[in-house]
Protein backbone atom coordinates (compact mmCIF):
# COMPACT_ATOMS: atom_id res chain seq x y z
CA UNK A 1 0.00 0.00 0.00
CA UNK A 2 1.42 3.67 -0.90
CA UNK A 3 1.62 6.41 1.49
CA UNK A 4 -1.48 8.00 -0.71
CA UNK A 5 -3.34 5.47 0.29
CA UNK A 6 -2.39 6.18 4.16
CA UNK A 7 -3.13 9.69 3.81
CA UNK A 8 -6.91 8.88 2.57
CA UNK A 9 -7.13 6.67 5.19
CA UNK A 10 -5.79 8.02 7.96
CA UNK A 11 -7.26 11.59 7.26
CA UNK A 12 -11.16 10.33 7.94
CA UNK A 13 -9.93 9.36 11.55
CA UNK A 14 -7.66 12.76 11.87
CA UNK A 15 -10.94 14.62 14.43
CA UNK A 16 -11.10 11.40 16.31
CA UNK A 17 -7.37 11.50 17.23
CA UNK A 18 -7.23 14.46 17.45
CA UNK A 19 -9.96 14.79 20.68
CA UNK A 20 -8.33 11.78 22.12
CA UNK A 21 -5.02 13.21 22.58
CA UNK A 22 -6.63 16.51 23.85
CA UNK A 23 -8.06 14.27 26.74
CA UNK A 24 -5.33 12.56 26.95
CA UNK A 25 -2.93 15.56 27.95
CA UNK A 26 -3.04 18.42 29.53
CA UNK A 27 -2.51 21.08 27.14
CA UNK A 28 -3.05 21.39 22.72
CA UNK A 29 0.79 21.86 22.56
CA UNK A 30 0.99 17.94 23.95
CA UNK A 31 -2.13 16.97 22.28
CA UNK A 32 -0.38 18.07 18.66
CA UNK A 33 2.56 16.68 19.48
CA UNK A 34 0.87 13.26 20.31
CA UNK A 35 -1.12 13.41 17.39
CA UNK A 36 2.10 14.01 15.45
CA UNK A 37 3.56 10.81 17.16
CA UNK A 38 0.44 8.98 16.69
CA UNK A 39 0.30 9.10 12.89
CA UNK A 40 4.32 8.60 12.71
CA UNK A 41 3.74 5.57 14.47
CA UNK A 42 0.91 4.52 12.50
CA UNK A 43 2.45 5.62 8.83
CA UNK A 44 5.60 2.99 10.33
CA UNK A 45 2.97 0.09 11.05
CA UNK A 46 0.64 0.87 7.80
CA UNK A 47 3.96 0.19 5.63
CA UNK A 48 4.22 -3.51 7.48
CA UNK A 49 0.57 -4.35 7.62
CA UNK A 50 -2.00 -2.12 7.18
CA UNK A 51 -5.29 -2.77 9.47
CA UNK A 52 -8.51 -3.73 9.29
CA UNK A 53 -10.48 -1.54 12.03
CA UNK A 54 -8.44 1.96 11.19
CA UNK A 55 -10.41 3.94 13.65
CA UNK A 56 -9.33 1.31 16.44
CA UNK A 57 -5.66 1.31 15.35
CA UNK A 58 -5.27 4.56 15.66
CA UNK A 59 -7.02 5.14 18.96
CA UNK A 60 -4.90 2.00 20.34
CA UNK A 61 -1.46 3.99 18.34
CA UNK A 62 -2.61 7.22 20.06
CA UNK A 63 -3.41 5.29 23.88
CA UNK A 64 -0.36 4.12 23.76
CA UNK A 65 2.13 6.78 22.70
CA UNK A 66 0.14 8.74 25.38
CA UNK A 67 1.48 6.44 28.05
CA UNK A 68 4.67 6.47 26.41
CA UNK A 69 4.80 10.16 27.35
CA UNK A 70 2.80 9.95 31.02
CA UNK A 71 6.43 7.54 31.29
CA UNK A 72 9.20 10.38 30.22
CA UNK A 73 7.42 12.74 32.08
CA UNK A 74 7.46 10.99 35.19
CA UNK A 75 11.18 11.09 35.10
CA UNK A 76 11.72 14.42 33.51
CA UNK A 77 10.38 18.34 35.12
CA UNK A 78 7.79 19.85 34.16
CA UNK A 79 7.00 22.38 31.76
CA UNK A 80 4.65 25.47 32.30
CA UNK A 81 3.24 26.44 29.08
CA UNK A 82 0.51 29.15 27.89
CA UNK A 83 -2.05 26.47 26.72
CA UNK A 84 -3.75 29.31 24.31
CA UNK A 85 -0.07 30.95 22.85
CA UNK A 86 -0.31 31.59 19.73
CA UNK A 87 -4.32 31.05 19.32
CA UNK A 88 -6.42 34.13 17.84
CA UNK A 89 -9.81 34.67 19.46
CA UNK A 90 -13.28 35.39 17.57
CA UNK A 91 -15.67 37.81 18.76
CA UNK A 92 -19.14 35.35 19.99
CA UNK A 93 -22.29 36.57 20.14
CA UNK A 94 -22.98 34.86 23.34
CA UNK A 95 -19.59 35.34 24.80
CA UNK A 96 -21.30 34.84 28.78
CA UNK A 97 -22.28 32.06 27.81
CA UNK A 98 -19.47 30.71 25.95
CA UNK A 99 -17.60 31.54 29.11
CA UNK A 100 -19.35 29.47 31.37
CA UNK A 101 -19.37 26.81 29.19
CA UNK A 102 -15.47 26.99 29.07
CA UNK A 103 -15.37 27.36 32.71
CA UNK A 104 -17.30 24.40 33.52
CA UNK A 105 -15.19 22.62 30.53
CA UNK A 106 -12.16 23.54 32.02
CA UNK A 107 -13.13 22.35 35.38
CA UNK A 108 -14.03 18.77 34.06
CA UNK A 109 -10.87 18.10 32.53
CA UNK A 110 -9.28 19.15 35.83
CA UNK A 111 -11.34 16.54 38.06
CA UNK A 112 -10.69 14.01 34.54
CA UNK A 113 -7.02 14.26 35.75
CA UNK A 114 -7.60 13.47 39.30
CA UNK A 115 -9.06 10.49 38.41
CA UNK A 116 -6.42 7.35 38.43
CA UNK A 117 -4.93 7.26 34.75
CA UNK A 118 -6.81 3.91 34.07
CA UNK A 119 -10.99 5.45 35.30
CA UNK A 120 -9.30 8.35 33.09
CA UNK A 121 -8.11 6.09 30.03
CA UNK A 122 -11.63 4.14 30.35
CA UNK A 123 -14.28 7.24 30.12
CA UNK A 124 -11.80 8.85 27.19
CA UNK A 125 -12.03 5.94 24.94
CA UNK A 126 -15.65 4.75 25.81
CA UNK A 127 -17.51 8.28 26.55
CA UNK A 128 -15.42 10.72 24.95
CA UNK A 129 -14.01 8.80 21.94
CA UNK A 130 -17.56 6.93 21.63
CA UNK A 131 -15.49 3.40 21.87
CA UNK A 132 -17.56 0.40 22.75
CA UNK A 133 -16.73 -1.35 25.88
CA UNK A 134 -15.19 -4.30 24.18
CA UNK A 135 -13.21 -1.91 21.43
CA UNK A 136 -11.83 -0.06 24.54
CA UNK A 137 -10.96 -3.23 26.13
CA UNK A 138 -9.14 -4.94 23.02
CA UNK A 139 -7.49 -1.18 22.80
CA UNK A 140 -6.19 -1.29 26.69
CA UNK A 141 -5.75 -5.27 26.50
CA UNK A 142 -7.81 -5.44 30.15
CA UNK A 143 -11.07 -7.16 30.09
CA UNK A 144 -14.41 -5.79 29.31
CA UNK A 145 -16.13 -6.02 32.49
CA UNK A 146 -12.91 -3.94 33.82
CA UNK A 147 -13.41 -1.28 31.89
CA UNK A 148 -16.95 -1.02 32.46
CA UNK A 149 -15.95 -0.57 36.07
CA UNK A 150 -13.56 1.67 35.97
CA UNK A 151 -16.11 3.78 33.77
CA UNK A 152 -18.82 3.17 36.19
CA UNK A 153 -16.04 3.77 39.64
CA UNK A 154 -14.87 6.97 37.16
CA UNK A 155 -18.24 8.71 36.67
CA UNK A 156 -19.00 8.73 40.31
CA UNK A 157 -15.53 9.99 41.54
CA UNK A 158 -16.47 12.67 38.90
CA UNK A 159 -19.41 13.89 40.01
CA UNK A 160 -17.94 14.12 43.62
CA UNK A 161 -15.09 15.98 42.31
CA UNK A 162 -17.04 18.64 39.91
CA UNK A 163 -19.62 18.78 43.22
CA UNK A 164 -16.46 19.87 45.51
CA UNK A 165 -16.24 22.42 42.52
CA UNK A 166 -19.33 23.54 42.67
CA UNK A 167 -20.03 22.29 39.35
CA UNK A 168 -24.10 21.35 39.31
CA UNK A 169 -26.01 19.53 36.56
CA UNK A 170 -28.91 21.69 35.83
Amino acid sequence: MSDDEFLRAMNEHLELVYNLARRLTRSRPQAEDLVQETYLRALRGWRRQPPDDMRAWLATICLNAARAGWRSESVRPVEVLDPDAGTTRTSHSDTAGEAISGLIRDQVHRALWQLPSAQREAITLMDLCGFTAAEAAAMTGTPRGTILARVHRGHKKLVELLQRQGVTSE
